[in-house]
């Protein structure tokens, strides 16, 4: 919500602001958008969108009539260059996955709510939301699955992550010292009743271990080429366990008991490499009887 006011206040109001939505036009639009969409094009594609949706809403409350002036496809896109052309691919900072070992030795040291909801992150290979915003209803202790609805998932589909023993013990304890709880309960619940815990915890988490170079959304990738490098796990599945779209719908349904099963080997093998330490700079020769090692 604070996002959305700021960049209103910022880019869309000092050229329109005072005006009635009835009169905002394309010319307007342009010139909140051509100043920024080169510069800061992510940021100009958010307020496009955040301006379109208002006008979609006064459209509705008949507040104006009309096409949509920030309607980008067969309109806005004759008049700005591709907003995919010019965002540079910028790729989230990891961690070696050969630290992946050492990482989780010293983040089991911790305690709080802040290095708990983050060895969740890095275990189930999820975006930080998902285990910030769990509630108990979607986490099935007997069966050993937690099921994420599409509502808050990035592509809308539910996703079900398979309990590895490490996740399963995390929730068990922390179910138990929930004690009474609903089912809409945060699982990671915020010092105010009712509200989840801080979005920024985890990294200020990180900052605190004195890892300042990496963000916990690299973690996925961290996970990814842990996968691809030391595994014989098929493509689909890896992309699966990320929540990644794998094929059409029909493949999908077809493939989801099997994938589940291959996920949960996938993501215990996982487990099992992050409680691994490998140790740097160990000198591996062993000298033969009767000599000495360089």
């Amino acid at each position: 919500a604070d996002q959305w006011k700021s960049t209103l206040e910022t880019y869309a109001y000092p050229v329109f602001g005072k005006y009635p939505v009835s009169q905002i036009d394309t010319a307007l639009i342009l010139k909140v958008l051509e100043p920024i969409w080169t510069t800061k094009t992510e940021t100009a594609r958010r307020v496009l969108n955040r301006i379109g949706k208002i006008l979609d809403y006064a459209k509705v409350q008949k507040y104006r009539t009309g096409e949509n002036p920030a309607t980008w496809r067969g309109h806005l896109e004759h008049s700005l260059p591709n907003p995919s052309k010019l965002i540079k691919v910028e790729h989230h900072p990891a961690l070696p996955y050969k630290k992946i070992g050492a990482f989780m030795r010293d983040l089991r040291q911790r305690t709080g709510p802040a290095a708990t909801m983050l060895e969740v992150t890095i275990l189930s290979a999820l975006r930080s939301n998902e285990p910030r915003l769990a509630t108990w209803g979607e986490i099935d202790l007997k069966a050993g699955l937690w099921t994420i609805p599409g509502a808050r998932m990035k592509m809308g589909e539910e996703h079900v992550v398979p309990l590895t023993p490490r996740l399963l013990e995390i929730f068990t304890k922390l179910r138990a010292a929930a004690g009474e709880v609903k089912d809409d309960t945060f699982v990671f619940p915020g010092p105010k009743p009712g509200t989840p815990f801080s979005n920024a915890a985890m990294l200020a988490l990180l900052k605190r271990m004195g890892h300042t170079d990496i963000v916990t959304h690299g973690f996925r990738s961290t996970f990814r080429t842990w996968a691809s490098d030391c595994t014989a796990f098929p493509s689909e599945v890896c992309e699966k366990a990320l929540a990644h779209k794998v094929g059409n719908k029909v493949q999908e349904a077809y493939d989801r008991a099997a994938m589940l099963d291959k996920r949960r080997q996938l993501m215990t093998a996982w487990e099992n490499f992050c409680n691994t330490v490998i140790e740097e700079n160990v000198d591996n020769v062993i000298p033969m009887k009767g000599t000495t090692a360089a």
